[in-house]
């Protein structure tokens, strides 16, 4: 693949690196939504979190965590979002699996994270979940 992911993991393009290791490297976001924004880039490409193997997958999760804790320390963040996007219709714009962690300030930051409900009625719970439950 050629992406941006890739092409920053090559060195064709440059980022700011605030981590790397054999697995992936861990890069400020160019948009800086908070101050401390990161992504999170496995080295090997994977399009998104739905193809990513459980054992990278735990590794970028673990450094998530780690990065979340030094972002707090270091800027003082009262709160952290830990966040992927899969595919186009969830807002992935690079099909890259990366991970975001985004320090947050407090509620007046500008960054908003809504999730209004949607309607569904409870009463269509046990079919939603047995629908989920036969593909797992």
């Amino acid at each position: 693949m050629s992406d941006v992911f890739c092409k920053i993991i090559a060195g064709d393009i440059p980022s700011t690196k605030v981590y790397e290791d054999d697995k992936a490297i861990v890069i400020l976001d160019i948009t800086q939504v908070t101050k401390g924004h990161a992504l999170i880039i496995p080295k090997e490409h994977y399009e998104s979190v739905l193809d990513c193997p459980e054992e990278l997958l735990d590794h970028i999760m673990r450094l998530a965590q780690k990065i979340a804790r030094a972002e707090m320390a270091a800027f003082g963040a009262k709160g952290v979002n830990i966040l992927t996007n899969a595919k186009e219709a969830a807002g992935q714009a690079v099909p890259h699996f990366h991970v975001h962690v985004l320090p947050r300030y407090d509620e007046h930051d500008g960054l908003k994270i809504e999730c209004p409900p949607s309607g569904i009625p409870m009463s269509d719970f046990p079919s939603i979940a047995e629908s989920i439950k036969k593909h797992l």
